[in-house]
């Protein structure tokens, strides 16, 4: 065989070789992305709440200090107690005082009581003595119309029955007071309760000067000091949740379908690449608002006028949750790049993809 075909046939034979492994590897390539999609367009990402007092005040006092980190029920700042502590006094005072009336009128209610029972005896003597009189003005007046009586008789008779109506009429009165004054302690309880209600405000109030640290985190966005007067749900600074720790990575579209929830991921951060960091997919982000157009105006929906010869994938967020994180590294909005092993479980126990 001359010399010129053989060497035709090894280049033909290399570069088959070389396809053949070119095309080998990028098949490769496409699984290994498809099994684990990875993006750089991550950041880290923490729950925060605004730290603001339940009660109104001048802060006294702030221990705490710009980006300290704080731990589950440290003094946070403190509110000028006093006008809590005063109110709470006041009610104590009250409540004792009204106790010391409930006393007293159980007391006299004792006695009223007793006059109550009394009083229906005198109302049947004074009802029974009232009908008499009148019977006897009525036979009387029938009497002096056949002048079988005098006219002195006749006004004796009248002075009996008037002052018998009055004497009836004194001891219903009586008898209706003798009620009231048992009834009264009924109201006096009801009123106890509201005070008690008015002290538990108070208490509440004052232990709400002292505002605490719910959870461990590090403060944020503080920009006051002592003196500074605050109401109720006046945000003073922010606390970020140093407990748990994400990572927010947005990936296209097209890459979802290989991203599960439960699934483990490498991340890396971009203030120290040479660390590595496990979690694993906590949930996946089911609403964007899209960039050319689907806005709604005046109730009718407006679509960007536009052509895209190349379409670009919308980006949707895959929230990680790291499993152990470093505090000195983690910080919100930290970049980061992050691996997804789709179908590959994360074992949060000993930080290890299963």
């Amino acid at each position: 065989m001359p010399i010129k075909v053989k060497t035709c046939m090894n280049k033909r034979l290399f570069i088959l070789v070389l396809s053949v492994s070119t095309l080998a590897i990028l098949i490769w390539l496409i699984r290994l992305f498809d099994e684990t999609p990875g993006t750089d367009d991550a950041y880290v990402y923490a729950d925060t709440i605004n730290i603001a007092p339940q009660v109104n005040g001048v802060i006294i006092k702030i221990p705490v200090k710009e980006n300290e980190l704080v731990h589950k029920g440290d003094v946070l700042f403190e509110i000028d107690p006093r006008p809590y502590h005063d109110a709470l006094i006041r009610e104590k005072a009250n409540l004792a005082q009204l106790e010391q009336q409930v006393i007293l009128t159980r007391r006299d209610i004792s006695a009223q009581e007793f006059n109550a029972q009394a009083t229906e005896k005198h109302i049947d003597a004074a009802r029974a003595t009232a009908e008499q009189d009148a019977a006897t003005l009525r036979r009387l007046q029938a009497l002096r119309a056949r002048n079988y009586v005098s006219d002195e008789s006749l006004d004796q008779a009248q002075a009996r029955q008037r002052a018998s109506a009055a004497q009836l009429q004194s001891a219903r009165l009586q008898a209706e007071q003798a009620n009231a004054a048992v009834s009264s302690v009924s109201a006096l309880i009801a009123k106890r309760e509201v005070i008690k209600a008015d002290i538990s405000i108070a208490e509440f109030n004052l232990e709400h000067t002292v505002v605490r640290a719910p959870f461990d985190g590090r403060i944020t966005s503080l920009k006051t000091t002592g003196g500074q007067y605050v109401s109720t749900g006046q945000a003073v600074f922010t606390l970020v949740d140093s407990r748990n720790w994400y990572v927010v990575a947005n990936y296209r579209e097209s890459e979802l379908k290989n991203i599960h929830d439960g699934d483990s991921a490498d991340v890396y951060l971009m203030s120290d690449t040479g660390k590595h960091f496990t979690g694993s997919v906590e949930s996946t982000g089911y609403g964007v608002y899209p960039d050319d157009g689907g806005a709604i105006q005046s109730g009718l929906p407006s679509i960007a006028r536009n052509i895209n010869w190349v379409r670009v994938a919308q980006r949707f967020p895959v929230r990680i949750r790291i499993t152990t994180p470093d505090s000195r590294l983690f910080r919100m909005g930290t970049s980061a790049v992050v691996k997804v092993h789709s179908g590959s479980q994360s074992d949060e126990k000993n930080g290890h993809a299963v």
